[in-house]
């Protein structure tokens, strides 16, 4: 008697994709807010973050050869790992403000 292989689903361990990935699962504490005068444009930051929410500015908005960072605000987590390792590793142009006082002063109100 020959026995025959039951077929094995690789796919059964993979995960439905999401409908919107960049919704997030609770409003932050916390957002990172880029000093654009004091960012050198180094791009360190960018690698570290774990939602890919930093990108460069427009490099026509200031016309300059290498244009700072900024974050996508409605993507932000709030972990604060841009603002480490900016303050670690180049020039402490990261800083992390209270949600509260974020809304109030750009007026940009996250959910």
């Amino acid at each position: 008697m020959a026995r025959t292989a039951k077929p094995y689903n690789h796919y059964k361990g993979v995960p439905e994709l999401v409908g919107d990935p960049g919704q997030k699962k609770k409003k932050p504490h916390l957002m990172a807010v880029v000093d654009e005068d004091s960012c050198t444009g180094c791009e360190v930051c960018i690698p570290f973050c774990p939602v890919d929410c930093i990108e460069t500015v427009d490099p026509e908005k200031y016309g300059i050869p290498i244009p700072p960072v900024q974050v996508r605000f409605d993507e932000c987590i709030g972990c604060q790992i841009c603002a480490r390792v900016c303050t670690k590793l180049t020039w402490d142009a990261i800083r992390m403000l209270p949600m509260a006082e974020f809304e109030a002063v750009y007026e940009i109100p996250i959910s």
